[in-house]
């Protein structure tokens, strides 16, 4: 993981009026975006002064950062509880029911990261920073998931699964195919079944 100050912020510990701003800002951004969220909206909603805000998160970028780093290990969590909760589904494939279960719940409007890393293109902002990371550490899951199953060529089918998960991401949050998910799986079935 990107090692950062926003690292330190979060994993630190926060204040009950911290917690409360990053639930609203985390809610804003993810509906909203990024730049049409401003700290005086955050404030406003999170009943707090923007004093307190950059009290305890410094700077917007820096609450933007937080925001995404705690997104990245609720879903870096959400996989790996659902993997270890449907140990009959081939791991590999439930990777997509874990998917399409958390855009249920958590993410109607796509990749909370893609989303944030085409607001703020610049590479060295930590939100694309994040975006990179997340994105690197799924393709790695994916490729010590096709290890276990024994595939002859996990790096590449990794990154070949990756490549539908996000498509399937963007299809389906951009509202062109409600059922891309489970496109994109049996595409993945056919994929990881010849690579045999």
């Amino acid at each position: 993981m990107v090692t950062s100050d926003y690292t330190d912020l979060f994993s630190s510990g926060m204040t009950p009026a911290a917690t409360r701003v990053l639930e609203v800002a985390s809610k804003l951004f993810y509906e909203r975006g990024i730049h049409a969220v401003g700290v005086d909206t955050i404030a406003e909603v999170s009943g707090v002064t923007k004093k307190t805000i950059y009290d305890r998160f410094r700077s917007k970028d820096m609450l933007v950062a937080v925001y995404l780093h705690r997104r990245d290990l609720l879903y870096r969590r959400w996989q790996q509880e659902w993997a270890a909760g449907h140990p009959l589904d081939p791991p590999l494939l439930g990777t997509f029911d874990a998917m399409a279960a958390w855009m249920r719940e958590h993410g109607p409007r796509g990749c909370a990261f893609v989303r944030a890393a085409g607001e703020l293109p610049d590479p060295d902002h930590p939100a694309h920073r994040i975006a990179r990371e997340h994105k690197s550490w799924f393709r790695d899951y994916l490729r010590d998931l096709a290890v276990a199953a024994g595939h002859p060529r996990p790096a590449d089918i990794a990154s070949e699964l990756l490549t539908l998960h996000e498509g399937a991401t963007v299809l389906y949050s951009v509202g062109a195919d409600p059922a891309a998910v489970i496109t994109a799986r049996r595409a993945a079935a056919l994929l990881a079944g010849s690579q045999r």
